[in-house]
């Protein structure tokens, strides 16, 4: 396999962009515009046709990540076990990939409620008016929030793998590299010490014990 790996970085990358960009879009372009709409109940129907067909080149942009993320990670596996911080970095990226799934996940089964809602009225795609069923209502709430949630979950994977990248860099993988063979050389002085210091304070209380003290 070619050292550059160029397939996988193209769709890890491509596949972040159009997650981070569609639901940044989608937060203030499709729900903005819709709530400008002055018919109170075509709000919620406009907003949901914008969202359903952003819905399958979306779950193609997360699958396309996913693939390269997967792929990155095996390919990339023996740096992680040689230099000193790629593995805390990957188990966060991983851990913001699976925050932003979930959300992601629950925020497409909300809108689907939202879509069940039909000709309701609302002030807004996720603020409700006097006249919005609760039900409806409390959806909105939650998704208030959420749309939110998936840029800012997925702009932080972005920051997170700019500063994987920046580790590839021929220095740091050298100081990354040192650093870890470093900490293992002393793991062990550091046991043996550790167990020297148990090793005397036990000799101690022998010899205390021992003089009846």
């Amino acid at each position: 396999m070619s050292d550059s790996h160029t397939a996988l970085r193209s769709m890890h990358d491509l596949g972040l962009a159009a997650w981070f960009g569609g639901s940044l879009m989608g937060a203030f372009g499709v729900n903005g515009a819709a709530a400008r709409i002055d018919d109170s109940t075509k709000r919620l129907p406009v907003a949901s046709t914008g969202w359903a067909r952003w819905t399958p080149v979306n779950a193609a942009a997360i699958g396309a990540h996913l693939a390269g993320a997967v792929g990155e990670l095996v390919t990339e596996s023996p740096r992680m076990a040689a230099q000193r911080g790629v593995g805390r970095a990957s188990t966060l990226k991983t851990a913001l990939t699976v925050g932003a799934l979930a959300v992601t996940g629950y925020s497409r089964m909300l809108g689907k409620r939202l879509e069940r809602g039909g000709m309701t009225s609302v002030e807004g795609v996720t603020e409700p008016n006097q006249q919005t069923p609760a039900n409806v209502a409390s959806c909105q709430r939650q998704l208030k929030l959420l749309q939110w949630a998936i840029p800012a979950l997925t702009g932080a994977l972005i920051v997170v793998t700019a500063y994987m990248g920046e580790q590839q860099k021929p220095g740091q993988v050298l100081r990354g590299m040192f650093g870890r063979a470093n900490g293992l050389m002393h793991a062990p002085m550091a046991m043996g010490k550790g167990a020297a210091r148990i090793g005397a304070m036990n000799a101690a209380r022998r010899h205390m014990a021992s003089s009846g003290r």
